[in-house]
């Protein structure tokens, strides 16, 4: 039956294609909103207890087959529902999602949930984030560094999932038991101006930070590591962008092109990337795309075709729509066969 739903959806036009998803995202943010106010009324009820699950999270983990992060934020929802149903009305119409009231809902109040509500509309979960730190700042977290345990196998009784003696015998054979991840990389706002940030780094690099440590305890007295972050980001800053914007303090006289050249000059480079604002300019029929990661320098007259390597002709474009536009030209091509017909391939790259 699913099978024909796709098979249905591959005989559609890309216009019809795009109109039905559109209606298909309708329909889900109504089934959401429906589903959420349900979850609201149930609790209200505390009729999932009777069910079983000792939770609403649980209830639909386990009664509604819902993933753990789907349940979180529909019974997140739910609860702020229920003491400011207006959210329904955000959801439906797209302005607000289960994630962004999710991260709203402790921060409401009757007094100003109205105009946080309006605050966050169209508002992505990093800039809720903010939003969220500006209403219920965090003190600054200390400085530390500290190991954390080395994923290791232990081998161990089948009588206990957490024994750490190894042993195995045939009456009781082993089990093992894997100790948890590190910490995942964690970004996050405390105030507007100001970040928790949390990552793991090898020996090596925590060997480096130690020395660099010493080294600047004069201009850095207790070794802060965010204040040794920020400089080395800064340094790292001016590499990257000279590297890949061209970007300097004394640029240098303009370079005639050689004829057949795929080379970009520096300053043609510099000025597309500061007319583009270091981001896709690729415009659609809804509007441009602005990603600011995977840039490549594309040539809106190909290259193949002669396109030359100047302000006018060269623009910022992601990875995506850099290969979407050379497809438009030149066709999709088979990367198995590129080393066949490089010519009719280009837009594989930079075109």
């Amino acid at each position: 039956m699913h099978e024909n739903i796709l098979a249905s959806a591959a005989r559609l036009s890309d216009e019809a294609l795009l109109s039905r998803l559109k209606v298909l995202a309708s329909r889900e943010r109504e089934a959401t909103v429906e589903l959420v106010a349900h979850l609201a009324e149930l609790s209200a009820r505390k009729a999932h207890l009777g069910e079983g699950p000792g939770s609403l999270v649980e209830y639909c983990m386990r009664n509604l087959q819902l993933s753990g992060d789907a349940a979180y934020n529909r019974s997140a929802a739910a609860r702020a529902v229920r003491r400011f149903p207006v959210i329904l009305d955000r959801l439906a119409d797209g302005s607000l999602n289960l994630t962004t009231v999710r991260l709203l809902a402790p921060v409401l109040t009757p007094g100003n949930h109205v105009a946080v509500l309006a605050e966050a509309t169209q508002r992505t979960a990093r800039e809720v984030a903010v939003i969220v730190a500006r209403l219920a700042p965090q003190p600054d977290v200390p400085p530390s560094i500290r190991r954390i345990p080395t994923p290791t196998t232990i081998v161990g009784s089948a009588e206990s999932s957490t024994a750490t003696v190894p042993f195995s015998s045939p009456s009781k054979p082993a089990v093992f038991v894997q100790l948890p991840p590190a910490p995942r990389p964690v970004v996050a706002p405390l105030t507007p101006e100001r970040y928790r940030l949390q990552f793991t780094v090898s020996k090596e690099t925590h060997d480096r930070l130690r020395r660099i440590q010493e080294l600047l305890r004069r201009e850095i007295p207790d070794g802060d590591p965010g204040a040794i972050f920020d400089r080395a980001l800064l340094l790292l800053e001016r590499e990257v962008q000279k590297a890949k914007c061209a970007a300097t303090t004394r640029p240098g006289p303009r370079r005639p092109i050689a004829a057949g050249s795929r080379h970009i000059p520096a300053a043609v480079r510099r000025e597309v990337w500061q007319r583009d604002g270091g981001c896709c300019a690729f415009v659609g029929k809804s509007g441009r795309c602005q990603a600011a990661a995977f840039l490549e320098l594309h040539h809106l007259k190909p290259f193949a075709v002669g396109g030359e390597a100047t302000v006018e002709n060269i623009s910022l474009r992601c990875r995506a729509h850099n290969a979407y536009e050379g497809e438009e030209v030149f066709g999709r091509f088979d990367p198995f066969i590129v080393r066949e017909a490089p010519a009719n391939y280009a837009a594989s790259g930079e075109i």
